[in-house]
């Protein structure tokens, strides 16, 4: 069973990905290509804690969907934008533009609203009313299990 590691205060690098010739990653990539129907649905992954982006990247995956990430606000208004995902998971707290200020300007900025799943460390009512004013699909609070984020994301992928 995964479970969502709490936030941590410290920022780390991902691990530098070693280079692969293009066939093999393609070859690669074809082979690992989970369930049909799920692989049509792109999510974007909005997090500035690496840890936590890895695991939610490696459950989604694995449940055939195809994953896109964002670390700061600014990166996920920009992909959201450019690539249209069918849901974005968000996180409250992030440099640079908080998960409200993406949450207001995708609200905005898109004819057709995309699904939005919030995610938080904050415990605080008043937050999640916010967030709920600003039109969010889902609210979920961290740590949680990755089962809660599967149904949530699959209940709004429907």
């Amino acid at each position: 069973m995964f479970r969502c590691l709490q936030v941590s205060t410290t920022h780390r690098t991902a691990p530098p990905v070693p280079k692969m010739p293009p066939a093999k990653r393609a070859k690669k990539a074809t082979r690992s290509k989970p369930a049909a129907a799920a692989s049509e649905k792109r999510i974007l992954l909005v997090d500035d804690d690496a840890e936590i982006i890895e695991s939610m990247r490696t459950v989604l995956e694995a449940k055939g969907y195809t994953v896109m990430i964002a670390r700061d606000g600014n990166q996920g208004v920009a992909l959201a934008e450019k690539e249209l995902p069918d849901l974005v998971v968000l996180d409250m707290m992030m440099p640079k533009r908080s998960g409200f200020l993406v949450l207001e300007r995708l609200r905005r900025s898109q004819q057709t609203p995309l699904r939005i799943i919030m995610v938080t460390a904050n415990e605080g009512s008043r937050h999640r009313a916010y967030a709920e004013m600003l039109g969010v699909d889902d609210y979920i609070r961290k740590p949680f299990a990755m089962d809660r984020l599967l149904e949530s994301v699959s209940r709004l992928l429907a």
